[in-house]
């Protein structure tokens, strides 16, 4: 749909009986920039396995193009069976160029009363003024988040039939010195206290609770922290199951509960709550955020402390999964916009949503309104997904959880004043003490920059890097400010999270979340550490490609890296990769091609054409990952003088072996024979088109992304063949195992 005054697409009249939920894509696209399809990919809907058709084309299950959690929003709604939907999409009038089409919408049933108080329910806490509070129909609810607490993530097809997603809540853990992730599989649960459909089976044979040490528990809370935004009431739901063989009767684990730093239950009892172990319950609380002047975001936490001694058997607190739900005020649930730099209008996180939800008319026609166009907060591709009453929500933005930092003043002595309002602002002082100031035995790293150390802040609660520019150095002051500037104002799973900052006495400190794996390089080669699997590998390079395709998909501006490889690439502690050091990094406009600039990057990495031509493109930042998965592959440095003339390219070694049919050849010896070559030949294929020597014929990240995602499909449905014959031939037992981590112990039983 072409941006007109009065342009807009609508559907009246759905014969659906209520209730329901609906999901559509919206995509938006400026009619000056070609539109460039992603790869012919056959989906079969619905499936969770790959099937090969008579004509030997590969259908793919779409469990993996359903998991995507980039984008992804759900608003649940009641609409009664004598109400009609109406759903109009609006073009952005602030940009004539604009279109907004929508690919689809998915429409499903879900059960009365899941969120919505019975007509006989007394209701809920109100923490914030302990009272009792209701969810009535005439609310709407927007999913922000949705947490397998300590257990891996739930796609739709591991959910109760509800097409929700559970994430991990490993992004949300702010305080966990350390926590345990008990779990027991072989359990049978009793859902006589809530819906066998309230939440997927996993939830609640997993965990995280604070672990075994009784004088460490009592000195901290378990917490997690998500951004939210503020002015709103937020419901939030905490799962519980008491499914260890150690916790069976009233009293042997009672914890307290705050929500926003006020306290929600003072004496939590799991096996009370719920009459016994192994019975799934949940409590729903609700907490108004009040508004704080200007800020546009805001941090809710949810803490767990032990009882006191006297009162429970284990000092010890435990969550199994939750929920976060944004309550609609006045028939509205938009957000602030983040505040961007006018030259730099890259999408904030899904907090900043386009979508308005209006109350019903007198028509009773319950009416939402999607508003397309490129405004800062909507990606080039976005996927709303909308809950319509009664049946659960698809899955949260996990990647969006990045705080926004505290608001101090610095005192900027490099030009213009750094953003504080978004980032935090560390004295010199903080920074010394956290580093024992600056000890040599605290460096775990260095580069042209200067040297990275790890450091502990906020009482040494929290691990982070902390990266100290050398004294004196101007071209270290620019690359300073840039990275302040970009990240910032970039918040994505697959982007390294700066937390702050410092500039006191001319000293220029950068503050980064603590990536316990280190870099990707250290995990290849010249290391000790124990070798990746490849299906490792493809995970992480998967992430990467999506932090490299947020930076390149803004819809006004684009993000060049403009030094990606291996050491910029930092794994977290799920080895979930992040692209790090925005020091080069431009911003391009839609409107050019390129950006004539000098060279810079480094080498083994450098796009030839970039150097040949100075004109820097996001292409550019294409070859250079080409040659991160040919490092990944071959587990060697892009430039090797000790070895064979022929092969100190590893870029060219490998374009040789490629157009000779011996990729397979020189792939690390680790990997021989463990993996499909399916799997092994898309990767090449995605490699060698990233490395060809004309930017145009590269592929875009995008199309990168779905190579990659095919790779790993094609690696898994081999292992997942492996896994079912093993199932036929082999007896299974099943065992649970309790971990504490940073113990070095485990505990297994049958």
């Amino acid at each position: 749909m072409k941006n007109t005054r009065k342009g807009y697409v609508s559907l009246q009249k759905l014969s659906i009986p209520a209730p329901f939920y609906f999901m559509l894509l919206l995509q938006n696209l400026n009619i000056s920039v070609a539109y460039t399809p992603p790869d012919n990919i056959a989906l079969d809907c619905g499936s969770i396995n790959n099937n090969t058709d008579i004509t030997g084309r590969l259908w793919l299950g779409d469990t993996k193009y359903l998991d995507q959690p980039n984008n992804i929003e759900s608003v649940v709604l009641s609409v009664s069976d004598n109400q009609k939907l109406k759903i109009s999409f609006t073009s952005n009038h602030s940009m004539p160029d604009s279109y907004a089409f929508i690919n689809g919408i998915e429409i499903v049933s879900m059960p009365d009363n899941l969120y919505y108080s019975a007509d006989n329910d007394t209701g809920f806490l109100f923490v914030n003024e302990l009272t009792f509070t209701r969810i009535g129909k005439n609310m709407a609810l927007e999913m922000l988040y949705r947490t397998n607490v300590g257990g891996k993530f739930l796609s739709p097809s591991e959910d109760t039939g509800m097409c929700r997603s559970w994430s991990t809540d490993d992004d949300y853990l702010t305080d966990a010195r350390p926590s345990a992730l008990p779990f027991n599989t072989s359990i049978k649960l009793n859902f006589s206290k809530i819906r066998y459909y309230t939440a997927p089976v996993p939830i609640y044979v997993c965990g995280r609770s604070m672990g075994n040490d009784k004088t460490m528990n009592g000195n901290y809370r378990l917490t997690w922290q998500f951004q939210v935004d503020p002015g709103f009431t937020y419901l939030v739901r905490l799962h519980f199951c008491e499914f260890q063989s150690e916790i069976t009767a009233v009293g042997d684990r009672v914890f307290q509960i705050y929500i926003h730093d006020l306290v929600a239950e003072n004496e939590a009892d799991v096996v009370s709550w719920a009459g016994g172990s192994r019975i799934p319950v949940y409590r729903d609380y609700a907490v108004m955020i009040a508004e704080a002047g200007k800020q546009k975001k805001t941090n809710l936490s949810i803490a767990l402390h032990p009882g006191p001694v006297r009162d429970t058997l284990y000092s010890d607190a435990i969550l199994n999964g939750l929920d976060i739900f944004k309550l609609s005020k006045d028939g509205n649930l938009a957000g602030s916009n983040p505040d961007l730099d006018l030259n730099l209008q890259m999408s904030p996180p899904s907090g900043a949503s386009p979508s308005q939800l209006v109350k019903p008319k007198n028509d009773k026609a319950t009416i939402i309104t999607a508003v397309g166009g490129v405004v800062a907060g909507l990606f080039t591709i976005s996927l709303l997904c909308f809950m319509i009453s009664r049946f659960g929500s698809v899955h949260c933005n996990s990647w969006c959880a990045l705080s926004f930092c505290s608001k101090t003043e610095p005192t900027s002595t490099y030009g213009p004043v750094l953003p504080s309002d978004m980032c935090r602002h560390f004295s010199l002082g903080e920074i010394k003490t956290a580093t024992n100031n600056f000890e040599n035995t605290s460096v775990i790293g260095a580069g042209g920059f200067g040297n990275v150390y790890k450091a502990f802040i906020d009482g040494g609660s929290k691990a982070v890097a902390i990266k100290r520019l050398n004294p004196g150095s101007q071209k270290g002051a620019h690359e300073f400010r840039t990275e302040i500037e970009m990240l910032s104002q970039l918040r994505h799973h697959n982007l390294v999270s700066l937390i702050g900052y410092c500039e006191d006495n001319n000293e220029m400190i950068l503050v980064y979340d603590y990536m316990v794996h280190g870099a990707l390089r250290d995990h290849l080669y010249k290391t000790n550490k124990p070798p990746l699997d490849w299906e490792q590998r493809l995970r992480i390079c998967i992430g990467a490609a999506h932090g490299l395709h947020y930076l390149h998909r803004g819809p006004n501006h684009t993000i060049i890296h403009r030094d990606v490889k291996t050491t910029n690439i930092l794994l977290g502690e799920k080895w979930v990769a992040k692209v790090s050091d925005f020091g080069l990094s431009k911003m391009n406009n839609l409107s050019k091609t390129h950006i004539s600039t000098v060279v810079k990057g480094s080498f083994g990495y450098l796009d030839p054409e970039y150097y040949r031509l100075l004109r820097l493109t996001e292409k550019s930042d294409v070859y250079s990952f080409g040659v991160v998965l040919c490092e990944v592959l071959c587990a060697r440095a892009p430039l090797d003088p000790t070895v064979d003339h022929m092969q100190i390219s590893l870029v060219e070694w490998a374009q040789h072996c490629y157009n000779n049919g011996t990729l397979d050849q020189i792939i690390d010896p680790y990997l021989q024979g463990k993996i499909n070559p399916a799997s092994l030949k898309k990767f090449d294929e995605v490699a060698i088109n990233c490395l060809a020597s004309e930017g145009i014929k590269r592929p875009a990240m995008s199309e990168v992304v779905c190579g990659l995602e095919l790779a790993l499909q094609l690696q898994e449905s081999e292992m997942n063949a492996k896994a079912e014959n093993h199932l036929n031939d082999s007896t299974v037992i099943d065992y649970h195992v309790l971990f504490t981590s940073g113990s070095g112990s485990m505990n297994t039983g049958r």
